[in-house]
């Protein structure tokens, strides 16, 4: 169901040497799998044996006991459609490999080997196992595995080697590779990947040292990323040997360089960790990088050579996507120190970009100060830029315009945080240009309508503009990612500027970004009247205050809740997702704070304006991108303006 696909990494109490001990260990945590819907089951390197056999893997006792304990295995699954991968030394053209069997419905789709056998440090494989490479053969026929399985004649070619993609039923495409195979500088899941292999699956034995966690973590999650695919790692538990070493068990899932789950004890046994992936973000990523693709290209040799076993007759455990992370404010990390550091990197690149652009100019920034939050934002950029010039804070022009909808508490906020900032504020009242223009216009002032809003807008862009004609001043644009994707914006009005540096930020982060400024300590002495201005709410003020002089106007009431629209923003601007997906998804993250009928709703309206309000994006200012998604139709949307929404519509009407 939409493309989730849910896996399972079981590390059992294994007894080093005793088969029919790690066997039965083995089928109950398979067993308990099961009971997860989990479609991906996958044990670690070497488990019916123990990874820490040594010269024990010479004896033909155990070597025929491995035979039995995988015939159990591959018995057991016969009413099953769950995969099943397991480690286990086995015996080939008479050479001992290191090997993954991957087992569906009482048959053995294929066996991988391992390719990169160490012999170095703690680990000498080399005195034990060959390697992939060693291989004469790529195929086997299943009687000749020795493997008895008393009710099942049938006999059948099974692929060998570390080239095997298993493509189950179209739904799935994945790999496998053993432990160091990871650690190699071109390792067999680089040619899998590119050759179609969504979800890497690597057994393994991984001893603990001082660090060697974090770095096997940091491993994984790059091998995701620069393969573009889900990387499931399961890894041996401390019922291991501890002769000479101490095994963990860590066992992690990457999706595209995202920890999507790992198992926290530091020293591990006995359990099982479940995952859901998402393979519809590996696919839309794979869709839309030329990189990736260039990269399958420029292998397609070493990619002719792998085998793709197609497995049509059987359909893989549905996921409902239980375990899929969707936060409810996917901009915005988890943690406050995380937070912190990636609002001060987005803080430091739009100071950046504008530096660079007031340095080309030569000119003043000029920015219109509202006492709200994105312009409060801007404003911050600016007053840092001019710090990072070394230019007199009287460099900074901001103008605060007051108008019909102004409140006490934002006109003031605005003035205090001018000051603070270290200039003086040059307030220009419109109110009067306004009520000239409704006139010459024709327009009843008494009517509160969208005329009589955009009027205020545009006059302050006008004002704008025109004052920085007047003092060589280059305009800086307040406006954010999310009115930018909702055309909450008036054309020719605050959606335009001579430099746009809130461009790319949704609007969910900007509080963050304003919060950063004050726990990083960057403008002290204006940390109270920014603290106020994140507890403002969120209003155009184009509509006189109520009558205690309180904003009247919030925009939430209007377009929708921003935190859903960044929220449907992120995944249909990053991920492709259609209405379907995204509705799903919101259900699962805003289960606790909106009802389905609400979801709908703004969900409708939000692809409604998304495609309506193109035209305002077409010729949006310049502005640094500094997120994974930006609206430019210079960047990452070149959307036609005029493009029907017919088939989106459709789609949520069939919710």
């Amino acid at each position: 169901m939409f493309d989730f696909y849910r896996v399972a990494a079981c590390v059992p109490q294994i007894s080093v040497g005793d088969t029919d001990y790690n066997t039965d260990r083995i089928l109950e945590k398979i067993s308990e799998a099961y009971e997860y819907n989990a479609a991906i089951i996958a044990v670690p390197e070497l488990a019916i044996t123990g990874y820490s056999c040594q010269d024990l893997f010479f004896q033909n006792t155990l070597l025929e006991e491995t035979k039995k304990a995988l015939g159990r295995i591959i018995k057991s699954t016969r009413d099953r459609n769950e995969v099943i991968i397991v480690g286990a030394p086995f015996v080939l053209e008479g050479k001992l490999f290191n090997t993954a069997f991957v087992i569906l419905k009482s048959k053995v789709l294929g066996i991988t080997v391992k390719t990169y056998i160490p012999n170095h440090h703690e680990f000498y494989e080399k005195r034990w196992f060959n390697s992939a490479n060693d291989l004469t053969i790529s195929s086997i026929c299943f009687k000749e595995l020795g493997i008895n399985i008393v009710d099942d004649d049938d006999d059948y070619e099974i692929p060998v080697g570390n080239g095997i993609i298993y493509d189950i039923n179209g739904s799935l495409k994945f790999g496998v590779e053993i432990c160091e195979d990871l650690w190699a500088p071109i390792s067999p899941s680089n040619t899998l990947a590119l050759g179609g292999a969504e979800l890497i699956v690597n057994i393994s034995a991984s001893n603990e040292t001082v660090a060697k966690r974090e770095y096997r973590k940091a491993l994984v999650k790059q091998q995701s990323a620069s393969l573009i695919c889900d990387y499931l790692y399961v890894s041996a538990g401390s019922s291991e040997s501890t002769q000479d070493l101490i095994f963990s068990g860590h066992s992690i899932l990457a999706e595209n360089g995202v920890i999507i789950n790992e198992n926290r004890d530091f020293i591990a046994n006995d359990y099982i960790m479940i995952a859901d992936m998402d393979l519809g973000k590996i696919r839309h990523d794979r869709l839309v990088s030329s990189t990736f693709n260039d990269s399958a290209a420029f292998s397609r040799d070493k990619i002719n050579e792998l085998i793709t076993l197609k497995i049509s007759e059987t359909k893989l455990p549905d996921s409902d996507g239980e375990y899929v992370i969707a936060s409810k404010k996917p901009f915005i990390p988890g943690t406050k120190a995380k937070r912190l550091s990636r609002c001060n990197e987005i803080f430091e690149m739009q100071v950046g970009g504008l530096v660079k652009r007031l340095e080309i100019t030569g000119s003043k920034p000029v920015v219109g100060v509202s006492g709200g939050m994105d312009s409060t934002l801007a404003l911050l950029v600016c007053a840092r830029a001019i710090e990072k010039m070394g230019r007199n804070p009287s460099d900074l022009v901001a103008i605060t315009m007051p108008a019909f909808g102004t409140s006490d508490r934002t006109f003031n906020n605005s003035l205090e945080l001018i000051k603070a900032l270290g200039t003086e504020p040059l307030i220009i009242d419109i109110k009067d240009s306004c009520i000239q223009h409704l006139k010459d216009i024709g327009h009843d002032i008494e009517l509160k309508d969208v005329t009589y809003e955009n009027t205020q807008a545009r006059e302050r862009t006008q004002v704008l503009m025109d004052y920085a004609n007047k003092v060589n001043g280059l305009v800086v644009g307040t406006g954010d990612l999310s009115e930018l994707a909702l055309g909450w914006c008036t054309y020719n009005g605050d959606q335009m500027s001579m430099y746009g540096v809130n461009g790319s930020i949704p609007k969910t982060l900007v509080k963050w970004m304003i919060d950063s400024v004050v726990e990083n300590d960057i403008f002290p002495e204006a940390e109270d009247v920014l603290r106020d201005i994140l507890d403002t709410p969120i209003s155009p003020e184009l509509l006189p205050p109520d009558e205690n002089g309180n904003i009247s106007q919030k925009t939430e009431d209007s377009v929708g809740p921003y935190e859903l629209h960044d929220f449907f923003i992120y995944y249909s601007m990053r991920y492709g997702f259609g209405p379907k997906k995204i509705y799903h998804l919101a259900k699962k993250a805003f289960k606790d704070s909106y009802t389905e009928e609400d979801l709908k709703r703004w969900i409708t309206m939000y692809y409604k304006r998304l495609f309506s309000q193109q035209f305002k994006r077409s010729c949006m200012p310049d502005g640094v991108k500094v997120g994974s998604i930006s609206m430019s139709p210079r960047g990452d949307l070149r959307m036609p303006s005029d493009a029907a929404v017919n088939i989106w519509m459709r789609e949520i009407e069939n919710l």
